[in-house]
């Protein structure tokens, strides 16, 4: 197990359910499509990668690259099957950069994901961690908000850490009306959980792979900024 820096933060309860994609298809998952390159129309907050795509159970093949600022995991996509498994769906993602992962409805079970959603961060980590038969991963709480300056830098040395030895990290946000990532609905306080697959230095921004598709955006490009700000009081499995 790594040397990693500790969050002083307290713990706190987080929830995962929220209003999106109908309910699960029955039929098999079907292969995801060729790999989609994350760098083809750059990488500033705001730009979409994958949009359109957002069919329950939908799954994509996201390519990775390495260039002197930007760092991105390849991953298997997959548009969450339900509107409550978001924490299962995200967690599917992260297995995903380094295994072949079980299913969203698998995960939910190990997760103990029920309609009301994922309860906590930590039943992720445990879940990520047990998958991958490491130590790796560790939960992070984020209660201040706004968050501290320490709390953000960790994040971001979380951020790079993580992804430059091909681990992605799961974050539980809290998204309301006025401070919400592309897509989700404005008159709505969204509690989800979506996967990090990447960064780019120069521009301060990171990848999302958000199973929930609001508004049929799937992958993206966000400010750390905006991310440091989505996940108080929450937390992330780093």
């Amino acid at each position: 197990m790594r040397k990693r820096l500790v969050a002083t933060a307290i713990a706190v309860a987080a929830v995962g359910a929220l209003v999106a994609p109908a309910s699960a298809s029955a039929s098999p998952e079907p292969a995801p499509a060729a790999s989609i390159s994350v760098l083809a129309h750059g990488s500033e907050a705001g730009t979409a990668v994958v949009s359109g795509r957002n069919e329950p159970g939908t799954r994509l093949r996201v390519g990775g690259v390495r260039t002197a600022s930007a760092h991105t995991l390849p991953v298997d996509y997959q548009v969450q099957e339900t509107g409550y498994w978001c924490g299962p769906a995200a967690t599917r993602i992260a297995l995903s950069a380094r295994v072949a992962p079980p299913s969203q409805g698998d995960l939910a079970g190990q997760l103990g994901t029920t309609e009301a959603g994922t309860d906590h961060i930590g039943q992720v980590t445990r879940v990520l961690n047990a998958n991958l038969g490491t130590g790796w991963y560790e939960t992070k709480e984020m209660p201040n908000d706004p968050p501290t300056q320490a709390q953000k830098d960790l994040l971001w040395r979380d951020i790079v850490l993580d992804i430059d030895n091909n681990y992605p990290l799961v974050a539980n946000i809290v998204a309301p009306p006025g401070n919400q990532p592309p897509g989700y609905p404005s008159d709505q306080t969204i509690y989800h959980y979506f996967t990090v697959i990447g960064y780019d230095d120069a521009n301060g921004t990171v990848l999302i792979a958000d199973p929930a598709s609001f508004g049929g955006n799937q992958i993206y490009w966000l400010s750390f900024d905006q991310l440091a700000s989505l996940i108080p009081p929450k937390g992330y499995s780093a």
